[in-house]
């Protein structure tokens, strides 16, 4: 049972991952009901308005939150068989997601580097003033060239929120994305190892 409950956690987490890191969602709307994903009171509308309110807190410029994955990037081509499931997936999964991408700012721009950090860093308290529990304590790593990559995962009401920052040489960027456990949890084996580290 832990096994399984860590596997959906992980596969939730990397789905939503793929999907804006590859493109796969593009074009894809939150059209799909979020009654037909979750009968709870707090489903995708909730989260994206607790998402909206920690960002307006924090002063940070509305209209960046979505449901789903429409818009997230451009589609990519989908060269092999596992994209092309992991792409069919989406619709299915669109009902289960949130996500927050701040401006990325760049070394050029003049922008104090750690402010989109400190921005992050109240979103999330924001967040926790509305009864998001940490889950996983946050991490901050170095990474070459006098970057740093943090993440932190919170959780509420069955769905799971991961936070990340990335400051690199030239890019510094937050992203927030949140994910429905039980929307996850009713994936295959099959489905779920599309997932998997290859």
């Amino acid at each position: 049972m832990r096994t399984t409950v860590v596997r959906v956690r992980r596969a939730a987490a990397a789905a939503a991952w793929v999907v804006l890191i590859a493109g796969c969602g593009g074009g894809v709307g939150g059209s799909a009901p979020t009654s037909a994903v979750s009968s709870a009171s707090f489903g995708q509308k909730a989260v994206h308005a607790d998402l909206d309110a920690a960002i307006k807190a924090a002063g940070l410029p509305g209209g960046r939150t979505q449901a789903g994955f429409k818009g997230s990037r451009p589609t990519r081509p989908v060269a092999t068989a596992k994209d092309r499931k992991l792409a069919t997936l989406v619709p299915r999964l669109t009902p289960c997601v949130v996500s927050w991408t701040s401006n990325a700012t760049w070394s050029s721009s003049g922008t104090d580097p750690a402010k989109v950090r400190r921005q992050l860093d109240t979103v999330l308290s924001g967040l926790a003033a509305r009864g998001w529990k940490v889950t996983q304590p946050s991490e901050e790593a170095p990474i070459g060239g006098g970057g740093s990559y943090f993440m932190a995962t919170y959780k509420k009401q069955g769905w799971i929120l991961n936070a990340r920052h990335s400051r690199l040489q030239s890019l510094n960027q937050s992203t927030v994305m949140i994910t429905e456990e039980a929307c996850f949890g009713r994936l295959t084996d099959e489905e779920l190892a599309l997932f998997d580290d290859d």
